[in-house]
C-alpha cells in the first residue's frame, strides 16, 4: 500500500481539512443554539456549578444547598470541576457587558463547544502521528469527531467535552514522547493533558496510568537478561512532569483534603452528602439496585437492556437519553467497529501494512496492552456503577475509549486492504496491484468519509431538530 510519509500538509488536503473543521463548527453550533436549556443528559444540576461561579466568583463547597441536586442530595461540586470553572467565569466576564439570561448561558455552552474545537485539532495532529497514509488519518479524524454522540459531547454543559479534548492532547504528547525520546516540548504537552483529564472526569483516568506505566516502560531495557533502568534521563523528565502535573492538579485535591474532612477525592463526602440530603429512597445504602436485589453482574449485563442502551447511546442518543437516530447509521457503525476491531486482531504480518510507530517490540506490545485498558477502565466502571449505585447505560461514561477504539478500527480497516492487496498479488504475480490498490483504499476512505458526515447530517437535521421542535 502507498504511504504518504510527508507530515507537511499538500494543497490537496487543505479542502478536506477546511470541510474537517467547518463541519464541526456548523454541526455544533447548531446543536449548541437549538437545544432547550436543560434537555441534555443533567445540564440544569450542572449548569448550577458555573452559574454559582459566576454570580459568587468564588468556587462553591460540595455541600452548599444552591448547588445540590434535590432527588439525590449531593452536587457536582465534589468532584473536580475544571471545565465549570471556565464556564462560571467566562459567564461572569460575559455578564459585564449584557443582563440577557440566554446569551449568559450560551456562553457556558460555547466553552464546551472551544473544548471539541481543540480536540478536533488535536485529534488532526494524532492522526498525523498514529497513520502515515494521509487517507488514513483522516479517516480517523472524521470517525472520531463525527461519530454523532461525540459532537453531541460538545454542545452543552457539561465535563465530558474537556475530558475528551485533554484525552487527545495526553495521547499526542504521548505518542510524540515515545517517538522523540520523551523530548521536554512533548512532556510538556503530555503534562497539560494530564492536569486537563486530572482536573475534569475521574473515568479516564486510566489515560494517567497509561502516562506513567509508558514513561516508565520507555526507560527499561533488557541487556544479558537483565532489566535496566536509564536512571539520569528517567529522574530528569520523570521530575520535569511530575512538578508541571503537581503544579496543575495539586490545588484541588489540597481543597478538597481541607474541606471534606481528609477526603481528597470527595467521593466518600459526595456518598456521605448524599444520605444526609437526599430524598429516602435514593439514599446510597438504601437504593434499589441489581446488587441489593441479589442479582450477578453477567445476569445485569446479559439479560437486561444495559448493553443495548450502553452501546447505542455510545453511537446517538440527544437529550435525556430519548431521541434516536436512523436505524441504518446504527447498523453502519456496530458494523465499522465490529469489522474494523474484529480485522485488527487477525495475527497476520502482511506486506504494505503499517510499521508502528514504537520500534521497540516489547514497548509496543505494552502500549497496546495500555490502550486495549484504557477502553475497558469506562465499560467496567459503567457496569460498576449501574449494578452496585444507580442503574444508568449511557454510552457518554464510555467516551474516554473513543480514540483508541476508532485507531484499532480503522488499522483493521487497513489490515482489510493489505489482505486483499496480498492475496491478489499472490493469484496476479506477473502484474503489479499497488495501484489497484490505492484507487481501492482512496475510494474506500471517500465512501467512508461521506458516510460520516451524511450520518451526522441526517441525525441533526433530520432528526434532532424535528425532536427540539416538538418539545
Amino acid at each position: 500500500m502507498t504511504h504518504a510519509n510527508n507530515p507537511k500538509i499538500n494543497n490537496r488536503e487543505i479542502p478536506v481539512i477546511i470541510l474537517y473543521f467547518a463541519l464541526y463548527c456548523i454541526i455544533a453550533l447548531s446543536l449548541l443554539f437549538r437545544q432547550p436549556f436543560g434537555n441534555p443528559p443533567d445540564e440544569f444540576n450542572r449548569y448550577l456549578i458555573p452559574q454559582y461561579i459566576a454570580e459568587h466568583g468564588t468556587l462553591p463547597n460540595g455541600y452548599d444547598e444552591s448547588i445540590r441536586i434535590p432527588a439525590y442530595g449531593f452536587s457536582y461540586a465534589f468532584q473536580p470541576i475544571l471545565p465549570y470553572m471556565a464556564q462560571g467565569y467566562v459567564m461572569r466576564i460575559v455578564q459585564n457587558f449584557t443582563d440577557n439570561s440566554d446569551i449568559i448561558f450560551y456562553s457556558a455552552r460555547l466553552v464546551d463547544f472551544v473544548f471539541g474545537l481543540v480536540m478536533a485539532l488535536y485529534v488532526l495532529l494524532l492522526s498525523k502521528e498514529w497513520f502515515k497514509d494521509k487517507r488514513l488519518q483522516y479517516l480517523f479524524a472524521f470517525l472520531t469527531m463525527f461519530l454523532p454522540q461525540s459532537i453531541f459531547l460538545h454542545t452543552y454543559v457539561n465535563t465530558d467535552s474537556c475530558c475528551m479534548m485533554s484525552i487527545a492532547i495526553m495521547l499526542y504528547g504521548l505518542t510524540r514522547c515515545l517517538k522523540n525520546n520523551f523530548k521536554y516540548t512533548d512532556c510538556l504537552t503530555m503534562s497539560v493533558g494530564i492536569i486537563l483529564c486530572a482536573l475534569s472526569y475521574y473515568n479516564a483516568y486510566g489515560f494517567i496510568l497509561s502516562c506513567i506505566l509508558l514513561f516508565i516502560a520507555h526507560f527499561l531495557s533488557a541487556n544479558d537478561g537483565k532489566i535496566t533502568l536509564e536512571w539520569k534521563p528517567f529522574l530528569q523528565k520523570g521530575v520535569f512532569i511530575s512538578v508541571l502535573v503537581l503544579l496543575g492538579i495539586s490545588w484541588w485535591f489540597i481543597r478538597s483534603y481541607i474541606l471534606y474532612d481528609g477526603d481528597f477525592l470527595g467521593m466518600r463526602t459526595r456518598d456521605l452528602c448524599g444520605a444526609l440530603y437526599g430524598n429516602e429512597n435514593m439514599r446510597p445504602d438504601v437504593r434499589i439496585t441489581y446488587k441489593s436485589m441479589g442479582y450477578t453482574i453477567p445476569s445485569m449485563v446479559l439479560k437486561s437492556d444495559f448493553l443495548v442502551l450502553s452501546v447505542n447511546s455510545f453511537i446517538c442518543m440527544f437529550g435525556p437519553m430519548i431521541m434516536t437516530t436512523a436505524t441504518w447509521i446504527y447498523r453502519f457503525y456496530k458494523f465499522l467497529f465490529m469489522g474494523g476491531l474484529f480485522l485488527n486482531m487477525i495475527p497476520l504480518k502482511l506486506k504494505g501494512r503499517e510499521e508502528h510507530f514504537i520500534t521497540r517490540p516489547v514497548l509496543r506490545v505494552f502500549f497496546h496492552a495500555n490502550m486495549i485498558m484504557c477502553i475497558l477502565i469506562p465499560f467496567i466502571l459503567s457496569i460498576t456503577y449501574s449494578y452496585s449505585m444507580d442503574y444508568q447505560p449511557q454510552g457518554r461514561y464510555l467516551m474516554p475509549a473513543l480514540l483508541p477504539l476508532c485507531y484499532y478500527c480503522i488499522k483493521g480497516l487497513e489490515f482489510g486492504v493489505c489482505f486483499v492487496q496480498n492475496i491478489i498479488g499472490a493469484i496476479n504475480k506477473e502484474k503489479p496491484v499497488s495501484k489497484w490498490i490505492t484507487h481501492l483504499l482512496t475510494g474506500l476512505s471517500v465512501v467512508l468519509i461521506a458516510l460520516f458526515v451524511i450520518a451526522i447530517l441526517v441525525t441533526v437535521y433530520g432528526y434532532a431538530y424535528p425532536y427540539y421542535a416538538s418539545l
